[in-house]
């Protein structure tokens, strides 16, 4: 069992940054395969980024591409967002998930664990 809490979010400028975190508990971290995700108001969850076990491989939506980076640190049990240049299309809660295969670290209906979600604006 794991218990994911997302911290971070906010109310950002457009061109502006913000870093998500989501801090898991139990000492399995490192066995897990992490990713975000966001829904939008009026929309499906959405796949965003994942994360190897030790890091590697990363992949990412094309639509933050380039402007998100995923990172993790098991030593603290916690899996990073690192969001710039934020698009008013950006708005949506941003929810951790935690999987123990790579697919389902990717799929926004299959994935094992889910934190509680924190609230990302970017305001035009």
């Amino acid at each position: 069992q794991v218990q994911l809490v997302e911290s971070g979010g906010g109310l950002v400028q457009a061109g502006g940054s913000l870093r998500l975190s989501c801090a898991a508990s139990g000492r399995t971290f490192s066995q897990y395969y992490m990713g975000w995700f966001r829904q939008a108001p009026g929309k499906e969850r959405e796949f965003v980024a994942a994360i190897g076990r030790s890091g590697v491989p990363t992949e990412y939506a094309d639509s933050v591409k380039g402007r998100f980076t995923i990172a993790r640190d098991n030593a603290k049990n916690t899996v990073y967002l690192q969001m710039n240049s934020l698009k008013p299309e950006d708005t949506a809660v941003y929810y951790c998930a935690g999987a123990i295969t790579w697919y389902k670290a990717r799929d926004p209906f299959d994935t094992d664990y889910w934190g509680q979600g924190t609230q990302v604006t970017v305001s035009s």
